[in-house]
């Protein structure tokens, strides 16, 4: 027992010696690096990352245990539930091939499919247990997801250094003021269809910027081919793409289509407006960082 306070005072010391060196390891290595990237994290976490992310999901498989084999409407979510899980996947890996400067457009696409993968698996359980439309879920994913897919025309052209702040928020404003009118009006909260003439306006609104505005003409001036092909690609994947969905509220508001249609046909405008999106993103991004020298890439 009189051994016991010395034993307790070099432990004590000990371990608080190497908890500094470890503190000063860490500060050091800080300020060799100034920050956090991407591609600072080695191949193997990555691998971690990935399975560790695959395997949060795994419980959503339960759910395919009441999908009928004659339920297309359900079986197009769980496709359109995993195109968007591997898009992910494929977007945030990718993120190790870009130079610093694209690596933001890229994890705002991975962002805006994994918010959409979510969504979807609760729209598949919604649509197989009850059959009715997941209209709420559906509108929460569109609130969260749309605003960053009209972020990414800012965040390409910021890569360029063509984009100024204005044009951030004008495609945001014009976001919300298509979105959230639609909203309030398939809830009940408005009458229907000035809910839908508010939405389209903001849905005008962001064409004529993206097209004839300032977004529109720095990217016709000023981006290199790489870029206005993808950003020319972007706007009419908005123009065409996107008027699926007004279709799709006249149709179901006016007795033209079914429900089961209009479901289906939602679902894979969904797959192309965000996969689609991300991948003229990629191969901007790609070909962009391609051509500068590799040692930009950080």
């Amino acid at each position: 027992m009189s051994d016991y306070p010395s034993i307790h005072v070099h432990f004590k010391t000990r371990f608080t010696k190497d908890y500094i060196e470890k503190i000063m390891m860490i500060k050091n290595a800080y300020k060799k690096t100034k920050g956090f990237s991407l591609s600072q994290v080695s191949v193997k976490l990555k691998l971690i990352v990935t399975g560790l992310f695959l395997l949060t999901f795994a419980g959503f498989a339960n759910a395919a245990a009441g999908l009928a084999q004659d339920d297309f409407v359900g079986i197009s979510f769980w496709i359109i539930s995993m195109a968007l899980m591997a898009s992910t996947v494929f977007f945030l890996w990718e993120t190790q091939g870009v130079t610093a400067k694209w690596k933001t457009s890229l994890v705002v696409s991975a962002l805006v499919t994994f918010i959409a993968a979510v969504h979807y698996f609760y729209m598949r359980d919604v649509w197989v247990a009850t059959g009715e439309s997941p209209t709420v879920f559906r509108y929460i994913d569109w609130l969260l997801t749309v605003p960053l897919l009209m972020i990414e025309f800012y965040l390409i052209l910021r890569a360029i250094g063509v984009a100024s702040i204005g044009i951030f928020w004008r495609l945001l404003i014009g976001t919300l003021v298509m979105l959230i009118p639609g909203y309030l009006g398939e809830s009940g909260y408005i009458n229907i269809w000035v809910g839908f003439v508010i939405g389209m306006l903001g849905w005008f609104y962001i064409l004529y910027e993206i097209f004839y505005g300032e977004a529109g003409k720095a990217a016709e001036t000023q981006a290199t081919p790489a870029v206005k092909y993808a950003y020319k690609a972007m706007c009419w994947i908005v123009t065409v793409g996107w008027a699926i969905y007004p279709i799709g509220y006249v149709a179901g508001y006016t007795g033209v289509g079914s429900s089961e249609a209009l479901n289906i046909i939602y679902n894979f405008a969904d797959l192309v407006n965000k996969v689609a999106f991300g991948l003229l993103i990629w191969y901007a991004a790609t070909t962009e960082s391609q051509a500068e020298p590799v040692a930009s890439k950080a």
